[in-house]
């Protein structure tokens, strides 16, 4: 749980870093790598990261214009980056702009239950995390560049 906005900001930048260096490495072509038929693609996931936090943002009462995220996942692996860093540069900026260490301790409806948006805030970051390492994978499958994000990769080294 986050106690300070700063501690937040911090993590999501290194967060956001992260994952804009794994959808860097999508490509047109393998949007539609899943690691079996009917589970999540490359693009779905990418799309998934770019959009979501929104939802988190509007949870802890923070508004983020992004634009028409509704719309099925793009064809355009470009597109799901842009998409990503105008997302996550709004989080940062407008988290610093709305809520206050106070606010990250008050308890908010979501998820089924009182939460504090300091620890909505830290189950974003995880999602993300989550999210991107099941792209590792498939980005290895695919035959594509796996950027080292927690430590170097096997091409890396």
């Amino acid at each position: 749980m986050y106690r300070t906005v700063e501690d937040f900001v911090n993590d999501w930048n290194h967060a956001a870093n992260g994952t804009i260096a794994v959808l860097e490495s999508l490509t047109d072509d393998k949007l539609n790598q899943a690691i079996v038929e009917g589970h999540s693609t490359l693009g779905w996931l990418g799309w998934h990261l770019a959009t979501s936090p929104v939802f988190f943002a509007g949870l802890v009462g923070v508004e983020i214009d992004a634009g028409e995220t509704k719309n099925a996942t793009p064809e355009k692996a470009n597109e799901i980056v842009q998409t990503y860093k105008k997302v996550a540069t709004a989080v940062k900026v407008q988290v610093e702009k709305t809520l206050t260490n106070e606010k990250l301790e008050e308890h908010v409806n979501a998820m089924g239950g009182s939460v504090a948006r300091g620890a909505l805030l830290r189950t974003l970051i995880d999602h993300q995390t989550h999210h991107r390492g099941q792209m590792t994978v498939l980005l290895r499958q695919a035959g594509l560049r796996v950027p080292g994000v927690m430590g170097p990769t096997k091409e890396e080294q």
